[in-house]
């Protein structure tokens, strides 16, 4: 009795620790309170760069060690809690789950720095993923899952462009090495050199620390320049262009899903009313709206000519009370 009692107060921390319901007020103020220090703990790192801060400082560390008190404590729960996460694995074999896990090391990964690796402090900042996490802003189909889907459909253009865009840098680097070599031999002292100045001109518009000298190698330069700028565009364009097919693809699945609302599927045979009719003539006698079928596993919006064959799967709505 005691044990199921244990582990009913057990259950209960992991669904405070979890995202929050509407209902659940204990675990809503808990993740109100992760949020909160998270936005302390990171408004502590940026503050403590101020020397108009130094008379703060013991307030500031204070405070920072009050949230990653509360971060090693919620990490430690959700080890101890890991088994209900994975309930398909053992307890062991949870935590090391767990540990293993995208969450579980971003969490330690944020922890460590303050006791271990001073010079980690920016990990820190992985804390925000787990504000995007308590807000839901990676549901389904919301922007963060927008922007995977895209990057993982576009993938094979975006490694071509990157290829690309590599391909242009080595051989600026290479020319630049060429044209500029005896005149600055210090700067361009071999082919790689150059990759820097390459880099800078093609991703940006260069920062002034390596430039050519020579005629030809300025005249290079505004040639790479120009190269680089439509290099850039390309995989620009390919996100682009995905963006615009994911929201499009979005768009007809809404409506799709809206005009299938209290629609009735049938299997057109041999004896069916409806087979050899074409589609306009069988809704006119049967007060339907066609809206698709399903032909030989290809979905088809019809014509009003379209002949309904056997073996078609129609998806109509009645437009009153009918029964066919």
């Amino acid at each position: 009795m005691k044990r199921l009692v244990n582990e009913n107060k057990k259950h209960r921390i992991f669904d405070i620790i979890q995202i929050g319901k509407r209902g659940d007020f204990v675990s809503r103020a808990f993740d109100l309170t992760i949020v909160t220090a998270i936005i302390v703990n990171i408004a502590v790192l940026f503050i403590e760069t101020f020397e108009e801060a130094a008379p703060y400082f013991g307030v500031l560390h204070a405070a920072e060690t009050v949230t990653v008190a509360i971060f090693t404590i919620e990490y430690i729960l959700r080890i101890w809690t890991a088994e209900y996460l994975y309930p398909k694995k053992s307890r062991w074999k949870a935590a090391l789950r767990f540990l293993v896990s995208f969450d579980g090391i971003v969490d330690l990964c944020t922890i460590l720095p303050f006791f271990f690796l001073s010079g980690f402090i920016a990990l820190r900042m992985l804390r925000v993923v787990r504000i995007l996490h308590l807000f839901r802003i990676n549901a389904y189909y919301d922007s963060i899952n927008v922007i995977t889907s895209v990057l993982t459909e576009k993938k094979n253009q975006l490694i071509s462009s990157i290829f690309i865009i590599i391909v242009l840098m080595m051989a600026s680097s290479l020319g630049m090495y060429s044209a500029e070599h005896e005149v600055q031999p210090d700067v361009f002292d071999n082919a790689f050199s150059g990759i820097w100045w390459s880099m800078s001109t093609i991703l940006t518009v260069g920062y002034g620390d390596i430039y050519p000298v020579t005629v030809l190698g300025r005249l290079m330069a505004i040639l790479i320049s120009f190269l680089g700028v439509g290099a850039v565009a390309i995989p620009t364009g390919i996100i682009s262009a995905g963006f615009v097919e994911r929201y499009t693809q979005m768009q007809n699945t809404g409506k799709a899903r809206g005009a299938l609302k209290g629609t009735v599927s049938v299997l057109v045979d041999e004896n069916s009313p409806f087979a050899g009719r074409q589609v306009k003539n069988a809704e006119e006698k049967y007060q339907i709206d066609i809206v698709v079928f399903i032909r030989e596993g290809a979905v088809i919006v019809p014509s009003d000519h379209t002949e309904i064959q056997a073996g078609d799967m129609l998806v109509y709505q009645a437009q009153e009370d009918n029964t066919v």
